[in-house]
């Protein structure tokens, strides 16, 4: 464990350098997994050594552009935070969306692939862990695509799939049941939408939000379609998804092909599209990874125990 301190010139600039609401300070926190607190003005850090000193590097950079331009912008945060970990994100481009206050940025090389392939292919499969933004920016380019009148309706899909838990013994009518199988979305979306605006949305159908079994006969077009958790699709519920895409529509499907939660006897509709799929022009299949995963540092650990964890069990058994 390493300590340092990054003495300020002027201590009433550390608002600028951490952000709004401390945007800055948990963005490089939880990037680079080190602990940061302004006091005595002066921020002082603690971690591993690389982190550290990445963390001192990421500072320094800041407080040059913050002298030079006096601001410091979530996108140029991103640029500085690949640069010191040695990532190079080709170009971070915010994402247009309706709240004007939130600014979405890839934050990785891996994440501005995926951002280049929605917006340049009509259907993309995005497969990684968790925490690596499949979903958040999907909904993200969606939002942006109807702002800029390039979609008439937004509609995100999930396949209600029970991952230890029955639908049957939750409580309520069919609504309240699937529920819970739709909050991921929603709350990207809410995100994105002010209250009053996504209320007018769902109200004039503009935005829907529908489990997968609901999609069956119906023809989508103008419209920006989001599958998530597709790994917990049959062969042919996926078969039944992609046919529903009409003209000047465009499709995502996210998922991870390491979480499936069908019955063993059901192949996931998800692996059995990328292997049919992958080489049709038009489609295109992003691969993100552990160092896309963007939530807390710990995320990362996890999904590298669990990938691990086969391994280990195999040398306990010799």
């Amino acid at each position: 464990m390493t300590e340092a301190t990054i003495a300020l010139d002027d201590p009433q600039r550390v608002l600028s350098l951490f952000g709004a609401r401390d945007q800055h300070l948990r963005t490089i926190r939880d990037t680079l997994g080190t602990s940061i607190v302004h006091r005595d003005g002066a921020i002082r850090v603690a971690g591993e050594d690389s982190a550290v000193a990445k963390t001192k590097q990421v500072f320094e950079q800041l407080t040059n552009r913050l002298n030079e331009q006096g601001e410091v912008s979530v996108e140029y945060v991103a640029e500085v935070l690949a640069r010191v970990q040695g990532k190079k994100v080709d170009s971070v481009v915010p994402i247009d969306v309706v709240n004007v206050v939130k600014r979405i940025v890839p934050r990785t090389q891996g994440q501005a692939r995926y951002v280049q392939s929605i917006r340049e292919h009509d259907i993309t499969f995005a497969i990684g862990p968790a925490g690596t933004g499949k979903t958040y920016l999907a909904v993200a380019v969606a939002v942006e695509a109807l702002k800029n009148h390039q979609i008439r309706k937004i509609v995100l899909v999930r396949p209600a799939v029970e991952a230890g838990e029955s639908l049957g013994y939750l409580p309520g009518d069919i609504t309240a049941k699937i529920n819970p199988y739709l909050r991921p979305l929603l709350d990207a979306l809410q995100e994105m939408i002010d209250y009053d605006q996504m209320k007018r949305y769902m109200e004039q159908d503009v935005v829907e939000v529908v489990p997968l079994a609901y999609m069956r006969g119906r023809t989508l077009n103008e419209a920006f379609i989001i599958l998530d958790e597709a790994q917990n699709t049959t062969v042919s519920q996926m078969k039944m998804f992609l046919t529903r895409m009409g003209n000047g529509s465009k499709i995502v499907i996210s998922g991870d092909t390491t979480q499936v939660d069908l019955p063993r006897a059901s192949a996931s509709g998800l692996t059995d599209a990328l292997h049919r799929l992958s080489d049709i022009k038009g489609i295109n299949v992003v691969q993100l990874t552990k160092s896309d995963i963007v939530r807390h540092r710990l995320v990362q650990e996890i999904v590298r125990a669990y990938e691990d964890e086969p391994k280990a069990a195999l040398s306990r058994k010799r």
